[in-house]
């Protein structure tokens, strides 16, 4: 099959490395807009299978002739550039995957193209990285196994493995991402209810082995899809998981309005808007470097099978890839990405249309792909 990455940052990079160690995948291209970028990304793979393209993914004809060379396109941009590339997926009748991003409805604008995806005769499927990503493959796992759901619960953290001072934290993707869910309101289900709580609320401790204790708290974004795949779930939540005083410590920049995106004040005769100065300045600090992280994840899927109550639990603990220096929020999303976009080139998933990973991702397949490669996913049965 031939796959086209788009994008060669960090998660194109490794979700190309992967592709090329597999024997079905005989083609990968590196499309970016710096092709300087894309070719440096080859030549560090080092892989006959890979070439490097210069693309302008905002060019929309462009991006349709691109697609049309390729079985599957792995969208590894920035958000903001999904929809884009799901409609030209869809007029070039090339399946796609991309990484999710739901700020701005994002994945909502993906989704509502499954009858156009269908007439094309093609598989989209959006939301393909940890949170969300392999929590919705998880849970939909999870939730196939049981007659009735009644709960889902999330747990996710990309954490340093050695914490330091001041916010016990180094960030290991975008901290404007992470400004996003620590800012905007979490969608939960209560009682059967859906309704929005404050992010950065309702610290609990949590425990994993070697990493005790931990604290978790709610963050926007994470229950994803979740709430429409299942929509008669009396509990519904995801907590992001970080060192104990992290949560206190970021609350207080955000009720100061530090990382609000749409305030600014007035400095000098000049509006300046906090959050971009914030950034700046804790670019230095939160900067991961050449330090080790850690990915956990715990997916607790409760309800009843064979007329008596069960629980599924899933859980993962992921460790930077020293050997090429890959962090472990690297691994487990790009693992998870190029996993899904060789399931639907290899024919394993087949249904045309546009779906979320809990509707179409099989849970039992993914996760024998995913121990190949060295993230191991545990489940455990109550």
């Amino acid at each position: 099959m031939k796959i086209a990455v788009l994008g060669a940052g960090l998660m194109g990079k490794e979700a190309a490395r992967d592709l090329v160690g597999s024997k079905n995948v005989t083609d990968v291209a590196v499309a970016d807009i710096n092709f300087d970028q894309a070719k440096a990304v080859c030549e560090t793979i080092g892989s006959p299978k890979v070439k490097a393209y210069q693309l302008d993914a905002g060019n929309f004809q462009a991006l349709v002739q691109f697609l049309r060379d390729y079985d599957v396109a792995i969208n590894a941009l920035f958000y903001s550039f999904n929809e884009q590339v799901a409609k030209a997926a869809i007029q070039a009748g090339t399946n796609s995957v991309d990484l999710g991003g739901h700020i701005g409805h994002m994945t909502d604008k993906v989704l509502a193209l499954h009858e156009e995806a269908v007439s094309s005769g093609i598989t989209l499927i959006p939301d393909l990285g940890v949170a969300p990503g392999m929590i919705n493959i998880l849970s939909g796992y999870g939730a196939g196994k049981l007659s009735k759901v009644n709960s889902i619960k999330l747990y996710v953290g990309g954490i340093p493995l050695r914490p330091g001072p001041p916010l016990e934290y180094n960030h290991v993707f975008s901290m404007e991402g992470v400004f996003d869910h620590y800012t905007d309101p979490s969608l939960v289900i209560r009682d059967g209810k859906i309704q929005e709580i404050p992010s950065l609320t309702e610290v609990e401790r949590v425990h994993f082995e070697k990493f005790s204790p931990l604290e978790a708290f709610h963050t926007s974004g994470g229950t994803s899809t979740l709430s429409q795949s299942y929509p008669n779930l009396e509990t519904l939540e995801y907590k992001t998981i970080r060192y104990p005083g992290h949560c206190e410590k970021f609350k207080l920049l955000v009720d100061l309005n530090l990382t609000r995106s749409d305030y600014c004040v007035e400095v000098g005769g000049q509006q300046i808007k906090p959050r971009d100065v914030l950034l700046k300045v804790l670019q230095p600090i939160v900067d991961l470097k050449d330090k080790d992280d850690v990915v956990l994840l715990r997916v607790i899927v409760e309800g009843n099978a064979a007329k008596e109550n069960r629980t599924y639990e899933y859980e993962m603990v992921t460790y930077k890839d020293r050997s090429h220096q890959v962090t472990a929020m690297a691994r487990a999303t790009a693992n998870t990405i190029s996993v899904v976009a060789q399931m639907i080139g290899d024919g394993i998933i087949t249904k045309k249309g546009v779906y979320p990973p809990e509707q179409i991702v099989p849970g039992e397949i993914y996760i024998e792909e995913m121990a190949k490669r060295g993230v191991q996913i545990v489940e455990k049965r109550r």
